[in-house]
């Protein structure tokens, strides 16, 4: 057995083992707190609705252990078990250009990954979120946004695909520096396109109506020094109850939305205060700072695998007798997550403290009592647990646990 082979094994069950057992801590940990609200919380949430929230997350949890378990089966199938060979193989007898029967097979891959885990997006939409009150979709709307995703993904995807693979081609050994310069400009044009021309092909966007809630927006903007391109509301409620609130976009074409499910949910004072925290969020320059971090480990990446298109051991370990570019691509693609599991804690710590940062933003410029109301009440109506277990949240929230969150913010109204 090719020694690459036992290596992939070997991280591929730490990886699954790691994920699997964190999962199960959780789901013990809420079910031990199901009984009753945590004392910070006992004034303000009923013991109903801490019930629901912890109902709720078990039962997600238990979804997402079976699609990672799923999933491991899939990409040993795909690598191992010879599909991603045979897709090749299939396309190069079939089109003579080695970089278009590349982008075939490569697609060919990604459509089946995406069809193989349509079962569990159904059951999650409509099975767990109807159950819980959450789900607004209908089976039209649903095969709608999938067959739009799937259509963007080929219209704007395979083109990029395309030119990946020519720079893999044609460049030289350097040429994942190249391919990293077009990514990115990619990543860059994609969040100035969004909130115009990608995001309207799924929800409707409305201009804030005249009046007090605007206005006071206007007013925080005005005190922020904030720039954006228009106030809009969401039409999230037709897919979902949950409720949020987002800027998006970058340079000139910034904009913020709010759900139409978060507007109902909160008082005017609140839906500024979750608006000053999503604004805390660019003027600390997070949104900067993610995507230079993003950039560093892209071009990382990149630089491993223009290592690894040469090693006649990557592709016979992972189940590939034909070695091409873009085999390698999407090998790395599918199996750089087992060996980068270590870095979602990292990440995930960063994410957590850019969230302190940004309600320290939001207590600074609107009132802190009315951000924890707010999001006291958006944990309640969106049943988001206020018990989880801490490793698990250490490993996977990007946002600080509920009972941290809001003592943090009651430290900041004590000081002042």
């Amino acid at each position: 057995m090719n020694i690459f082979t036992v290596v992939f094994l070997i991280a591929l069950f730490i990886s699954y083992s790691i994920h699997f057992w964190l999962a199960r801590r959780q789901a013990a940990y809420v079910a031990e707190h199901r009984s009753r609200v945590p004392a910070a919380f006992a004034d303000k949430v009923s013991l109903s609705a801490h019930q629901k929230a912890a109902d709720y997350t078990i039962e997600k949890n238990r979804l997402g252990q079976i699609d990672g378990f799923l999933g491991v089966i899939v990409l040993l199938l795909l690598t191992l078990g010879g599909v991603i060979d045979q897709a090749f193989t299939f396309w190069s007898g079939m089109i003579a250009s080695p970089l278009w029967s590349g982008v075939a097979a490569i697609a060919t891959v990604f459509l089946l990954t995406t069809l193989i885990e349509l079962p569990v997006s159904i059951y999650h939409t409509f099975v767990i979120e109807e159950k819980y009150g959450f789900n607004k979709s209908t089976v039209v709307q649903f095969v709608k946004d999938h067959l739009l995703q799937l259509a963007l993904g080929a219209v704007i995807g395979l083109p990029l695909l395309a030119l990946i693979l020519w720079i893999m081609d044609s460049l030289g050994s350097l040429w994942w520096l190249w391919a990293w310069g077009v990514i990115m400009a990619f990543s860059l044009l994609m969040s100035w396109l969004f909130p115009t021309v990608i995001a309207p092909l799924f929800n409707k966007f409305t201009p804030i109506e005249e009046g007090s809630l605007k206005n006071r927006i206007q007013r925080l903007l005005t005190r922020c020094g904030f720039h954006s391109k228009g106030i809009f509301i969401m039409d999230g409620s037709k897919r979902s109850g949950h409720g949020n609130a987002y800027f998006t976009g970058i340079g000139n074409n910034k904009r913020i939305v709010f759900f139409d499910t978060l507007v109902k949910s909160l008082d005017e004072e609140e839906l500024e205060a979750v608006l000053a925290h999503e604004l805390g969020h660019f003027k600390c320059k997070h949104v900067i700072k993610m995507l230079a971090a993003t950039s560093v480990m892209s071009l990382i990446g990149l630089a491993i695998l223009g290592w690894l298109i040469d090693q006649s051991w990557f592709y016979n370990g992972l189940g590939v007798t034909q070695p091409s570019h873009a085999a390698a691509l999407l090998l790395f693609m599918l199996v750089s997550p087992v060996f980068t599991v270590f870095l979602q804690p990292i990440s995930a710590y960063f994410q957590r403290k850019f969230e302190f940062e940004a309600d320290d933003f939001a207590a600074e410029h609107a009132q802190a009592a009315k951000m924890i109301s707010g999001l006291v009440k958006l944990y309640e109506e969106n049943a988001s647990t206020l018990t989880p277990d801490p490793l698990y949240s250490a490993f996977h929230y990007s946002h600080p646990p509920a009972a941290i969150r809001i003592a943090h913010l009651e430290e900041k109204i004590s000081a002042a």
